[in-house]
């Protein structure tokens, strides 16, 4: 898209970003990976044993800790890594896996072992461990909150089995003959694949008590969850993972046009559809309120239409997300992964690309600027789910991403995707306080990220656990402001502007005003600075968002031009002056004409190095 297409576009803004099924208030969730949250043990020893470096447990998410977020305004606890995954560690009926099919030595929380369990290791008393988890539940409920689990349907551990209901264990009758059958939950090697033939030979050698092999596919083998159809998958391959089939032949490209309608009978649709409905049953009837879905989009539309609808006749009200890359080229459709989706039932999808846009500004050389043509997605934009950080995503904080520029870069990443649109909005345990991810803990290294596959802690989160009392006892002072900050935004984005309006971008309007924010040399502008309008039809609350991404520059003289399409969104023409106050971080309030918003502009105070505002619009005096 040109900038002389993108300024025309932008004029209809005020039409844009309609939702043909309503607005609703918007999920507020906070990802909270179980092993990790509560864990206070600060051993943290690399490749350490859970008795060595323990692991949060389920009772660790107490009232304390659930008060905490409440207040800070979370509505939804993403609870990350609940279903039993593969592990190294034993447990009585629950023997340890083979080394050679996991990743760390807790294992990776999507490489499920049994759908129907949760994971011993957060349970007290590891034999009541799904009665631990109900209490869980009921705890959460309690306080108002409500629960999301992952589904992670593409894939299974190499070692799945249920004990919960082996009846429906995955591969039990399968035809291993044969690469594709209809109903067969897995692919199967053949000779002809590359690789050598049997054995499966696997990449994890070198870990303690590997040797390369896994026995019980010596003489059949089956492709890795990342569809790598090979004897020999790398290190780079989801090796420990099998894909799971869903009737379609995915060598044979994305058509999956011949599967069953929506509407379909179970005994009409191919088997793993059916196991995967009995699972989602299963945690809907515990109590369990939605569901982030993994890699949604290698999984068959035709599926998603079938199973969300059963879903919600059980659960009107159940929440589905999908973490899903339209870049992808894994993904079952022609069309747009995620708009497609989202015509499948999904509630929301995950907004990949405006995170990369803002990583892009520090690390790739990439303007606020960028933004704008993201902004032009149709129902797409107000149904995706912002976050600035995710447990596949490295940390903010972390001296290493980001342009090394420390955790306060998330105060204007945080603002400007947490108030663009009507999605739902993510925070992941640890962005609050700074958590920088320094060091490694075992599989994956020291890569910028908290370790999803090792028994660890997370060194500067524990100091807000502080034993369990969740009160931030032993943070700085810097963290201590920074959580306060994020509560601040959360609540800010609470009201109807952020939660039911429209969105009305201002970029396009001030890229050759020379007082918006330009550093140096700089001819254009939108590289440091993004500036947009939130409104809500029903009530007239309106809102001016302005960020300063810059890292050190504070941005002095600051005017943002407000043309009159602007104003008319806005609706507030026949006022002769406009107020604006800050609600997000300081005392800051004035009164223009509103004559003066266009050719002048709105001349802004001082804008520290990344910062941001939310200035709320009134009439003036």
């Amino acid at each position: 898209m040109t900038w002389q297409t993108l300024e025309i576009a932008v004029l209809m803004a005020a039409v844009m970003h309609m939702d043909t099924h309503g607005p609703s208030p918007r999920p507020v969730i906070y990802q909270l990976l179980v092993r990790l949250f509560g864990n206070a043990n600060e051993t943290r020893k690399f490749h350490g044993t859970l008795e060595e470096n323990g692991s949060g447990k389920f009772v660790d998410i107490n009232d304390a800790a659930l008060l905490s977020l409440k207040e800070m305004g979370f509505t939804h606890l993403w609870l990350t890594g609940v279903i039993e995954q593969a592990s190294a560690t034993a447990y009585p009926g629950c023997p340890a896996d083979d080394p050679d099919i996991l990743k760390g030595r807790a294992g990776s929380p999507y490489a499920i072992r049994d759908y129907f369990d949760v994971c011993p290791d957060y349970a007290v008393d590891p034999e009541k461990r799904l009665a631990e988890f109900r209490e869980l539940l009921a705890r959460c409920h309690r306080h108002g909150f409500k629960v999301l689990l992952d589904f992670v349907p593409n894939h299974v551990a190499r070692s799945y089995g249920s004990d919960v209901r082996p009846d429906l264990s995955f591969g039990n009758g399968d035809d291993r003959s044969r690469f594709f059958q209809r109903d067969n939950h897995f692919f199967y090697l053949n000779a002809a694949h590359p690789g050598g033939g049997p054995p499966l030979r696997l990449p994890n050698h070198e870990a303690a008590g590997a040797d390369g092999l896994f026995p019980p596919e010596t003489e059949f083998g089956r492709v890795t969850g990342n569809n790598a159809a090979t004897w020999q998958p790398s290190i780079h391959d989801w090796y420990e993972t099998v894909k799971l089939n869903y009737g379609h032949d995915y060598t044979t490209g994305r058509d999956t046009s011949h599967l069953p309608a929506r509407d379909a009978e179970p005994a009409e649709v191919p088997r793993t559809w059916r196991t995967m409905d009995e699972i989602l049953a299963h945690w809907q009837e515990m109590g369990v309120d939605g569901f982030r879905v993994d890699m949604a989009h290698m999984v068959p539309m035709e599926f998603w239409k079938w199973s969300i609808r059963r879903c919600r006749a059980r659960d009107a009200g159940v929440f589905f997300c999908a973490e899903a890359y339209d870049n992808d080229p894994a993904k079952l459709t022609d069309g747009h992964v995620l708009d497609e989706l989202l015509h499948a039932g999904f509630d929301a999808v995950y907004d990949d690309p405006s995170y990369d846009v803002l990583e892009g500004i520090y690390d790739d050389s990439r303007w606020a600027n960028d933004l704008d043509p993201l902004t032009f997605t149709g129902r797409r934009f107000h149904h995706s789910l912002r976050y600035a950080e995710n447990h596949d995503e490295v940390r903010l904080a972390n001296p290493a991403v980001w342009g090394g520029h420390g955790m306060r870069l998330g105060k204007p990443v945080s603002a400007v995707l947490f108030a663009m649109g009507r999605g739902p909005i993510m925070l992941y345990h640890g962005q609050e306080i700074g958590e920088p991810a320094i060091g490694a803990a075992g599989f994956g290294g020291d890569d910028a990220r908290t370790s999803i596959f090792e028994y660890t802690s997370m060194p500067e989160f524990t100091k807000w656990v502080n034993g369990h009392r969740y009160d931030g006892g032993r943070l700085s002072v810097g963290q201590r402001q920074l959580r306060s900050w994020y509560g601040k935004l959360i609540r800010a984005v609470s009201c109807r502007a952020f939660t039911h309006g429209e969105f009305y971008g201002l970029n396009h309007a001030n890229r050759d005003n020379p007082d918006f924010g330009r550093v140096g040399d700089e001819t254009c502008s939108g590289h440091w600075l993004y500036a947009f309008l939130r409104r809500d039809g029903k009530t007239g609350q309106a809102y001016l968002v302005i960020a300063n991404f810059h890292p050190t520059e504070t941005l002095r003289g600051v005017k943002i031009r407000i043309p009159h399409d602007a104003r008319t969104f806005i609706g507030r023409t026949g006022d002769a002056c406009w107020s604006f106050a800050d609600r997000l971080a300081t005392a800051w309030i004035a009164g223009f004409a509103q004559g003066d918003l266009e050719d002048a502009g709105l001349p802004l105070p001082e804008l520290p190095s990344c910062s941001a505002m939310l200035l709320e619009i009134g009439a003036g005096h």
